[in-house]
């Protein structure tokens, strides 16, 4: 298996890891608890305490990446092409993905913290698109 496949399951379990550990966690320590209803947690409305809508949100982040993370990997596997680039910008892209997961998470959202989250985000952007166009002129 090539370093990007291997960094393509690092992020979903990355992203189940923060579903779980984050949201499912807040959640259902509120259920079981009898602090909350299982009904009250509507997509459609705002709920819970800063840290839980970060982690929702950080989530969801983790969820819309992935999509354009794994059609990099789906065309680098259908084309054949390896190299010590893609290897290193998937691992750079994996590395970036679980820092800015974090900051969102773990940090109150201050002007610092939210440049710092874009950064990684950044980062992110920079080597799929980078991967993507290796992948596209070696194929």
């Amino acid at each position: 298996m090539t370093i990007p496949v291997w960094v393509l399951l690092g992020f979903a379990a990355w992203t189940v890891l923060v579903l779980v550990g984050t949201i499912g966690l807040y959640r259902w320590s509120r259920i079981l608890t009898g602090r909350a209803e299982i009904k009250e947690f509507r997509a459609d409305e705002p709920h819970g305490s800063e840290w839980y809508r970060r982690a929702m949100r950080a989530h969801a982040n983790c969820v819309e990446n992935l999509p354009i993370y794994t059609a990099i990997v789906v065309a680098s596997i259908a084309t054949g092409f390896q190299s010590q680039a893609l290897d290193k910008l998937a691992v750079v892209v994996l590395v970036a993905r679980i820092c800015q997961t974090t900051v969102h998470i773990a940090f109150e959202q201050t002007n610092f913290a939210t440049s710092l989250r874009f950064m990684f985000f950044a980062i992110q952007v920079i080597s799929m698109v980078c991967m993507g166009v290796i992948v596209a002129v070696n194929a």
